[in-house]
């Protein structure tokens, strides 16, 4: 039967669908539920929106990038490897494959 006025929304025909098989004792809160979900995400996006306008208005400060960091053993603490103590190098270390042979006891 066709009365001219508009059909409800498809969400509240579907809501209305699901709240038919629940029992009259439990359909109450669960339509209290859907309706402060909705109003706790209107709040939330409020809440965003006036944080990014505060954020707008009163920009703050970046912090300078540190240049003295150390290496990255220095921040592992008691877990670093332990430091090797410098290395003198010898004129033999220069010659690369042309420096002579270590010579064996026995040759």
């Amino acid at each position: 039967m066709e009365t001219g006025q508009p059909q409800a929304s498809i969400a509240k025909n579907i809501v209305e669908g699901i709240l038919s098989f629940l029992p009259e004792w439990l359909q109450i809160p669960i339509v209290c539920l859907i309706i402060l979900l909705v109003v706790l995400g209107w709040v939330s996006s409020l809440r965003k929106k006036a944080a990014r306008r505060r954020a707008a208005r009163n920009p703050q400060p970046v912090p300078p990038a540190y240049t003295n960091q150390g290496s990255g053993a220095a921040h592992l603490g008691p877990y670093a490897p332990a430091q090797q103590a410098p290395r003198q190098p010898s004129g033999a270390d220069h010659l690369g494959s042309y420096a002579p042979q270590q010579r064996r006891d026995g040759d």
